[in-house]
């Protein structure tokens, strides 16, 4: 099984147990975060770049690899991506490399599956 699919099962697996223990909280965030995404002034792909910037500077692997694929299906090319890890270090500073290794290599883990 590849990285990618492994990182997906996990996600969907890990958000169906917290998701039973029927918190309205949790719910309600979930399905904010959901719809936050969904297009509307700003296109899906250009939320998923902003949510990926974000996430590099807040150094959050997970969350790194959820909005890269997300981008990726939304039409993301290669120049865009990197352009968003240009900003995304420039932000956060040097600290950012490491987490942008491990997106440079989900990116091409999703290339070669071409989802």
């Amino acid at each position: 099984m590849s990285k990618t699919e492994d990182f997906r099962q996990y996600r969907q697996k890990m958000n169906e147990r917290i998701l039973r223990s029927n918190n309205t909280v949790i719910k309600r965030i979930y399905s904010l975060d959901t719809l936050a995404y969904e297009p509307g002034t700003l296109d899906a792909k250009t939320k998923e770049m902003l949510g990926l910037v974000s996430s590099l500077v807040l150094r959050c692997d997970d969350c790194v690899k959820y909005h890269i694929e997300q981008a990726y299906k939304a039409g993301l090319t290669e120049q865009e991506f990197f352009e968003v890890l240009s900003i995304a270090c420039l932000v956060g500073g040097t600290i950012v490399i490491p987490h942008m290794r491990r997106a440079v290599e989900y990116w091409d883990e999703l290339k070669i599956e071409n989802i």
